[in-house]
């Protein structure tokens, strides 16, 4: 939620929090809620490690900070960046505004011939050269006075942070942490005057928005030569083999605190009138699979994008053939590979699912220190080849949003084929001079779940602790007094099984205590917390704990059901008389469910005098309760069908005592609106299929006529795709069938279908068929609403 919230900074907005990291190789259980539990094992090596603390508001900062050293602040965000022994580590965890915890980990920086090959110089011809457009190069600065840059540079701006930790010095000309204005990314003034690897921006820079016109020897051109530049340096000297390696000092790295610094200046810029298309990061490290939610830069990249400019980051050089660096790893950033004049993928290009589009990175000729130029190979140089060619679309296309001038780039590009991943190659060319592509699917939003599922398998340590996450967003306030949990695991012996539910605030509620009945095999329950005090949106974890050796099990999956619409209180029932209570619904667009579940709590000493409707918010009544000649239970929950009425408005539960001579009260009621999300992304292999279930419990009788399935899909090649819901009879439900008119992206519609012949409860499936072969994907969730 930190990105969600932090991406709506450019309109103004209050952050949030920060959602669960999803790195290709997975951690250990995180205890304390908050800290990354390798943080312990650094500061006991090195005395002190560097972290940036996420906190949930901003008023929560100056407590976290007292933790520790403070070594970075930020203007917007609710971050900072802190120096913390062992024992701060352990004043943060017990911190409640702390979201999280992670280490402030370093970077590295990883046109004759391009420029036609993708195109641009045809572009160029026809006058599309990024006037009016700038592009922030995020990298070791970049020599300002260059032949082939100069002129061109409009802002600066210098963030190196100084740590000795770590054997950190400043780069920027003046040697101090943090510097702005012209000449402060100047990368051949001052420190790194006399260090080679600061070029590096130089080359970004040129292959951008070089411009050669006139210049003996350069170059013709970058790919906008009329854009302008930001220069933002981010990098630091670094002295130690323990950072450079042995042999390799003096070398130059990137602290991730100094990149969400300078992302920050770029938003600025842009919110001060700059017109800024684009920041260009080519640099990076790890190895993720899986979109980094968790990213501290991920905030500022969102908010960037939310205020019109894109990030475009190098996928990274390691060869990985199904993962990239971070911060590539961003879902909301451009990823970029290196592919050859071949169009074969560079050797050392890391790709994957992850990456966007592929441009040339090969022996790449730009300019270099000195006035001079030089060839070099890397996604380092693939990536500034996209963050031009988005300056040239905005020239062509001033009224298009960035979103869809990506789309643009994507859609003409010419596919490569990388194993079971097809990814478009650049050609500005047709971007600039070829017709419209189809537009992407209109992403929907997303119906807000009643029931939220992780239907991931865990396996249970023999000893030890597993947590599974779910993720809850657009609820407000505090959690339920009665939060239910539904879980559902095998074990070989119940009684080692300890069982909690840890909130987003990282307190811990009991659900099940060890000991207990003494027997094994499937444990499926459902638990009721009082987390009243607990934020109720965030990323809530199941928590399963074996305490003792000698058996075995797997959490197969759980739910939360995060909020209903309630009213509490005990109200007298008047004696033959009627009470009116009213519950206000907000949030909930269209009408009202066909399987809408009314929680009744209520007593009374002849409930058969009891008549009980529903009024909804347009008049209509909908009977809960009939009067009876016999004294049943009015307490339970009783389904209605309710879909020929708005969901939203004031909802009136009516009882009527319809004859004299026995009083009783009403304790509370509410309203659930069924709707069950499948959180757990599943990967959609090439020309097969895969299967994603929910399970529905508590509804009697047949399913409604119609209901509604929100499918959330990214895919190589959309039109694949055949997609049908699966009823608990096991009949197929066409939602949408293969296409060849639909390209590749992220498909986000709400599909309604009748199933009025099948049971409500029960397990559905969404069954997704990739027919042809050529493309991959990941189902990154689903959600079933009545």
């Amino acid at each position: 939620m930190v990105a969600t919230a932090v991406m709506a900074l450019a309109m103004g907005a209050a952050p949030a929090v920060a959602e669960t990291p999803s790195p290709d190789a997975p951690s250990a259980p995180v205890t304390s809620g908050s800290i990354d539990p390798s943080l312990y094992g650094a500061a006991a090596e090195k005395g002190t490690v560097r972290v940036n603390v996420v906190t949930e508001e901003r008023s929560d900062l100056s407590g976290a900070s007292s933790a520790g050293r403070t070594m970075q602040k930020f203007q917007k965000l609710p971050l900072v960046t802190l120096q913390v022994t062992r024992s701060g580590l352990d004043a943060l965890a017990a911190k409640p505004g702390v979201v999280s915890v992670t280490e402030d980990t370093l970077s590295e920086p990883t046109l004759d011939t391009s420029m036609p090959f993708i195109g641009g110089d045809r572009a160029i011809k026809t006058g599309k050269t990024g006037k009016g457009s700038a592009i922030a190069v995020i990298d070791t600065g970049v020599a300002t006075k260059h032949p082939f840059l100069q002129g061109r540079v409009v802002s600066e701006a210098c963030f190196s942070p100084i740590d000795p930790a770590y054997s950190a010095t400043s780069l920027c000309p003046q040697g101090t942490a943090a510097e702005e204005g012209p000449g402060t990314a100047d990368s051949e003034v001052g420190p790194c005057a006399t260090i080679t690897e600061c070029e590096h921006g130089t080359h970004v820079a040129g292959i951008a928005a070089g411009d050669g016109t006139g210049i003996v020897s350069a170059p013709v051109s970058g790919v906008a030569p009329d854009a302008d530049v930001i220069a933002i340096q981010v990098f630091s000297r670094l002295d130690s083999p323990d950072y450079c390696g042995e042999g390799n000092t003096p070398c130059v790295k990137s602290f991730t605190s100094a990149q969400v610094a300078a992302l920050e200046k770029v938003l600025q810029l842009r919110q001060a009138g700059i017109p800024v298309i684009t920041a260009n990061l080519s640099l990076g490290g790890g190895q993720y699979s899986s979109p980094c939610g968790s990213d501290v830069r991920k905030p500022m990249i969102d908010a960037l994008l939310e205020a019109g400019v894109a990030t475009v980051v190098a996928a990274g050089n390691n060869g990985f053939s199904n993962r990239v660096n971070s911060p590539a790893c961003v879902d909301s950033a451009i990823t970029v590979g290196s592919s050859g004049y071949d169009d074969t993928v560079s050797e050392f290009s890391n790709r994957g699912s992850l990456l966007d589009l592929f441009a040339p990175g090969d022996e790449i000729v730009s300019s270099v220190r000195n006035g001079a130029y030089g060839a070099k190979s890397g996604t380092s140089m693939s990536a500034p080849h996209v963050a031009g060619a988005l300056a040239v679309l905005r020239q062509t296309y001033p009224a298009k949003p960035v979103t869809e001038l990506e789309q643009l780039l994507k859609s003409t590009g010419k596919p490569i084929v990388d194993g079971s991943v097809t990814t478009p190659r650049l050609d500005i060319g047709k971007a600039v001079g070829g017709s419209e592509p189809t537009p992407p699917p209109t992403p929907e939003p997303k119906p807000l779940p009643s029931h939220i599922g992780n239907y991931t398998a865990y396996a249970i340590p023999d000893p030890g602790i597993v947590q599974s996450p779910v993720t809850v967003s657009d609820v407000a306030g505090k959690a339920s007094k009665s939060l239910q949990v539904r879980v559902n695991l095998m074990h070989d012996w119940h009684p080692e099984v300890k069982i909690d539910l840890i909130a987003p605030d990282g307190k811990s509620y009991p659900l099940k205590a060890t000991g207990g009945s003494q027997t094994g095999g499937a444990l499926s329950a459902t638990y009721t917390a009082d987390a009243s005090t607990s934020p109720a949106g965030g990323t809530w974890k199941l928590q399963v704990e074996d305490r003792s050796k000698g058996g075995v099990g797997t959490l197969k999956d759980w739910s939360l059901i995060p909020a209903s619409f309630a009213k509490k209180g005990t109200v007298a029932i008047p004696d033959a008389g009627t009470l009116d209570s009213d519950i206000s619904v907000a949030g909930l667009p269209g009408k009202a469910s066909g399987a809408l579940q009314v929680q009744l709590d209520a007593v009374h000493e002849w409930s058969g005098d009891l008549k009980v409707d529903l009024i909804a918010p347009d008049g209509t009544p909908y009977r809960v309760k009939s009067t009876s000649a016999t004294d049943p239970p009015v307490s339970g929950t009783y389904t209605l069908d309710a879909r020929t009425s708005p969901a939203s408005g004031t909802w009136t539960l009516r009882v009527q005592d319809t004859s004299a001579g026995a009083v009783g009260s009403l304790n509370g009621w509410s309203l659930t609106f069924p709707s069950y999300e499948s959180q757990t992304p599943v990967a959609l292999p090439d020309a097969d299929h895969v299967r994603s279930p929910i399970t529905v419990s508590g509804i009697t009788g047949n399913a409604p006529k119609d209901i509604k399935v929100y499918v959330d899909i990214t895919h190589g090649w959309l039109g694949d795709l055949n997609i049908n819901l699966v009823d608990p009879n096991g009949k197929l439900h066409l939602l949408k069938p293969d296409s060849t008119a639909e390209s590749g992206g992220t498909l986000q519609r709400i599909y309604t279908v009748d199933v009025g012949t099948a049971p409500a409860s029960g397990t559905w499936n969404l069954s997704v068929d990739d027919t042809s072969a050529g493309s991959t994907g990941t189902l990154n969730g689903w959600t079933l609403t009545f």
